[in-house]
């Protein structure tokens, strides 16, 4: 009787622990294969060259534009809606909402993004609008994605969701590994070694 309770009870937990197993592994599945691409690509980025493209354009604004060019309280602030629709149309850089930083004799706006740079100056005297932006390519675009720089708040929390997705992968996995360790011998050395390998290249190897 006491068997039959013992299996029905390692059946329940092998069901329930390979059903999460497969759902965190799916879910993971796409991305974490991106993940060891970029990490392999950010660990050698000194020998990957890359040659990034570097774009300028200039415009100027009108009278009537420069005269609402008034410097806010704060020091960062948007620029006027009327303003960064010019800028828009005439240098296809989208500014509106974004904080500039104000002085005494410009406006810059930085505009940030993964794989590229770019901002637009605005000199509050003469109206002239200078734009430059940098593209550094894709492979500098999935490593920010890495890095999560630049990205915004969207992909951070898929980032969230996606590292909760593979601890669940990882622990699951773990289970299942301790629930057929009694088959499979060479289960827990080989697990101990993933723990000590790493632990002693970082001892002995980085200083």
């Amino acid at each position: 009787m006491r068997d039959t309770v013992d299996r029905q009870r390692r059946a329940f937990w092998l069901k329930h622990l390979h059903r999460w197993h497969w759902i965190s592994s799916a879910i993971s599945l796409v991305v974490l294969l991106l993940f060891s691409v970029t990490g392999f690509t950010l660990n050698h980025a000194a020998r990957i060259e890359a040659s990034p493209h570097v774009e300028r354009r200039q415009a100027t604004l009108p009278p009537e534009l420069l005269s609402h060019l008034v410097a806010p309280r704060e020091k960062s602030a948007p620029l006027p809606i009327s303003i960064a629709a010019f800028v828009a149309a005439h240098t296809g850089a989208h500014i509106e909402g974004r904080a500039g930083d104000w002085s005494d004799d410009e406006v810059a706006v930085s505009m940030p993004r993964p794989g590229g740079d770019g901002w637009v100056s605005i000199d509050r005297e003469t109206g002239q609008v200078q734009y430059e932006t940098t593209d550094r390519g894709w492979l500098a675009y999935v490593n920010d994605l890495h890095k999560g720089r630049n990205t915004g708040p969207v992909w951070s929390w898929f980032i969230d969701v996606f590292a909760l997705a593979c601890v669940v992968f990882a622990l699951t996995g773990l289970l299942l590994l301790q629930m057929h360790a009694g088959q499979r011998r060479m289960t827990w050395p080989m697990v101990a070694l993933g723990f000590v390998l790493p632990a002693v290249i970082a001892l002995i190897f980085i200083h």
